[in-house]
């Protein structure tokens, strides 16, 4: 009889130096009543869960999980789950995105620090995804991604209505005097009507789309609704893939290269995926030790049009998306223009050529024609200039045709709290043309880079029916949000970018064409004014946070905090009972 080949797990459960501590980790795990057959040297899978009741979106990652255990078990392997810190971006304060980098840490040291060979990664709301990759990527043992699923449609007064985008439009309506507040909760109760993530083209259905464009998931994983039994189906058949993956040695570093990169920002050009997705890829790219920048998205990102018809910067939504063919009908539309690497792995041993190039599209309205797209020029468009040297970025498809060249003043706010108190205020100096900019609230200036870019309109323009002006900050915006607005200025204000230097009344220059964001305004005055310049910065002296700002690095480099950069390995010491 062939001897077993020796697994990660073995030094913990199969160790014949070590019997005391074999003793020890076997005896212990038998009180769940893990019968003795499931240490005889079998793969052990980690199931890696993000449910939480505080995080909606991953509410029924429970049932996910219990149905990737039965394929676990079919191939032969030990499934165990385990819990990992969840970030919930509806809930928490004061934004989810502080919290990324901790949950990858958290999702780093549990893999490594327990007896798993391979790990699916269970995630869904927006920094649930980029968290978990991140955390596996350090540690780089054989991985797959399996994705919550977005909800159903929301339906209202007759009319489809999307999570996040639909706030933006009633909000700017409610502050128009347009709704009244019963109008506002009916809406509310009418959006969310199933499990799942925000059923927009938002962050964390961009991210699954990533997921899967990197090769990390098997296909259909970004779409399939949450309470679509084809969700369960995908997750019994990632559990079995996984052991199949452990005893290949299949680990994340050998399926994601740079041209998986590449693959994945062509894909969320043409899908009109998230601005937040720069900044999280960059933080994957940087735990595998790949390099990417945003010239990787200018170059990769151009004559990539917007296919895919969804809110923010089309009408429908993920259910139709899916219906429609999902993510493989894009691919297959990139391959068939000879825009991606068809040879990039994927987690099932596939090319992802292997795997799309027989996807069928089943509406053309959801999933646009190359010669007939939702937008010509889709992506991420970067800008840079005196404003932001180290680049900032755009989404066209989410924003008005009529602002991509423009020339207004400027209307500064020095902090998100100024914002709020002005930003209604009858004799603000403002009007359509101006354009509003938004300082410290980058990485370090609102610890975590809040979702605040996306500023609204003051209402005095609101009430003369205008609904986008040009918004320029070193903050972010939810992916389900749309307009003309110019995020991750780099270097932020914070740290004294040039940003800072803008003032009330200056000229500012935005040709998105050109890729050019300016200020107008002499070198040797913004030099003066930056040695002037007094941030508004957090007064944080401890904890998390504390160390946070102390280590965060620029938006265009991921916002991951230094010393995570890099993969680490999976080796640990064993302890000696």
């Amino acid at each position: 009889m062939a001897e077993k080949k020796k697994y990660r797990s073995s030094a913990w459960y199969n160790s014949k130096s070590h019997r005391r501590d074999t003793f020890i980790h076997r005896g212990w795990m038998r009180n769940q009543g893990h019968p003795s057959h499931l240490f005889d040297g079998r793969p052990v899978i980690g199931i890696c869960n993000t449910w939480s009741e505080l995080t909606p979106c991953n509410g029924h990652f429970r049932e996910i999980a219990e149905s990737v255990k039965k394929g676990v078990y079919e191939a032969g392997g030990f499934p165990l789950e385990f819990p990992v810190f969840s970030a919930s971006e509806s809930n928490l304060r004061p934004t989810a995105m502080l919290f990324r980098n901790l949950a990858s840490m958290d999702v780093e040291e549990a893999i490594r620090g327990n007896p798993m060979d391979g790990v699916v990664l269970l995630m869904g709301c927006d920094k649930t995804t980029p968290s978990l990759m991140m955390g596996a990527a350090s540690v780089d043992i054989p991985t797959i991604g399996v994705s919550g699923g977005p909800m159903l449609n929301g339906h209202h007064k007759g009319e489809i209505i999307g999570s996040g985008t639909g706030v933006w439009q009633l909000d700017a309506d409610l502050n128009a005097g347009k709704i009244t507040e019963d109008d506002f909760v009916s809406a509310e109760i009418s959006m969310s009507r199933s499990k799942g993530n925000c059923m927009t083209m938002g962050t964390a259905s961009t991210m699954g789309s990533m997921v899967e464009a990197l090769g990390m998931s098997l296909p259909h994983n970004a779409a399939i609704p949450a309470v679509d039994a084809r969700r369960y189906a995908l997750a019994h058949m990632s559990g079995k893939r996984i052991v199949e993956m452990v005893k290949e040695n299949l680990v994340m570093s050998k399926v994601v290269s740079k041209d998986s990169f590449e693959n994945a920002i062509k894909v969320n050009g043409a899908i009109g995926g998230s601005t937040n997705a720069v900044i999280h890829l960059a933080a994957i790219a940087g735990r595998l030790e790949i390099d990417l920048s945003l010239d990787d998205w200018e170059k990769c990102g151009k004559d990539i049009p917007t296919l895919v018809n969804l809110q923010p910067s089309g009408k429908y939504l993920m259910e139709d998306f899916y219906y429609a063919g999902g993510v493989p009908a894009v691919i297959k539309q990139l391959l068939e223009k000879n825009l991606l690497s068809k040879d990039a792995l994927t987690v099932n041993g596939k090319t992802i050529e292997e795997n799309n190039s027989n996807a069928e599209r089943w509406n053309k309205d959801v999933i646009k024609d190359f010669e007939n797209p939702l937008v010509k020029d889709g992506g991420i468009k970067i800008l840079k200039g005196n404003i932001a040297p180290d680049g900032a970025i755009l989404k066209p498809s989410a924003a008005s045709p009529e602002l991509m060249q423009h020339k207004g003043k400027a209307v500064v706010f020095e902090s998100v709290e100024e914002f709020h108190e002005k930003i209604d205020d009858p004799n603000l100096d403002v009007d359509e043309n101006s354009i509003l900019v938004l300082k410290n609230c980058g990485p370090k200036g609102y610890p975590g880079m809040a979702e605040v870019g996306n500023m609204r309109l003051p209402q005095k323009i609101l009430k003369k029916g205008i609904r986008d002006m040009i918004r320029i900050s070193d903050a972010r915006m939810s992916g389900t949000a749309y307009g003309t607005v110019i995020l991750h200025t780099s270097p932020e204000a914070a740290v004294k970018g040039p940003l800072a230097a803008v003032q009330n009344g200056d000229l500012i220059e935005v040709d998105v064409n050109k890729g050019s964001l300016n200020l107008v305004v002499l070198d040797e005055i913004i030099a003066k004014r930056l040695k002037e310049y007094q941030p508004v910065l957090p007064e944080i002296k401890s904890g998390y946070q504390k160390m946070y700002i102390d280590h965060v690095m620029q938006a265009d480099k991921g916002a991951d905090l230094d010393f995570l950069v890099g993969k680490r390995g999976s080796e640990v010491k064993r302890h000696s009972h």
